[in-house]
């Protein structure tokens, strides 16, 4: 459908607890809501943006929910680190992290291709999110 395709695309992620989740946001991972509603916070970054929303119901976290694309992975994760953000370990076939980072072969051609550096972690409500850094 010719619509979407030009359409703005946003993610919505649910929280248990919004106070709880604005305050990790925060003070996690530096991010301020830019504007607010009743039951919902939504967040603008460069070149996207997601929602917070109040839910009885919880994420599974059982596969990533949102990812982050920066210039320097390592850099991001050090960063995070210092304001207390606990970085996910992974030991499975094809996806090994090396304190806390992945090196994933393979990507779109369109983000250069040769893989991407990868890292994840859950917010305050259990949604499991990346941060992600093309390999060009």
């Amino acid at each position: 459908m010719a619509m979407l395709e030009s359409s703005t695309v946003a993610t919505r992620l649910p929280a248990r607890d919004l106070r709880r989740a604005r305050a990790f946001y925060k003070d996690k991972l530096g991010l301020e809501p830019a504007e607010e509603r009743a039951g919902g916070l939504l967040y603008r970054c460069a070149h996207g943006m997601f929602a917070l929303f109040e839910s009885a119901g919880a994420a599974s976290g059982t596969h990533t929910q949102m990812a982050f694309e920066v210039a320097d992975l390592r850099a991001a994760v050090a960063e995070l680190r210092t304001r207390g953000v606990v970085f996910a370990d992974y030991d499975l076939p094809g996806l090994v992290t090396i304190e806390g980072v992945a090196e994933v072969a393979g990507n779109y051609p369109s983000k250069g291709g040769k893989g991407e550096l990868a890292a994840w972690f859950r917010d305050s409500e259990g949604n499991l999110l990346a941060i992600g850094q093309p390999l060009r």
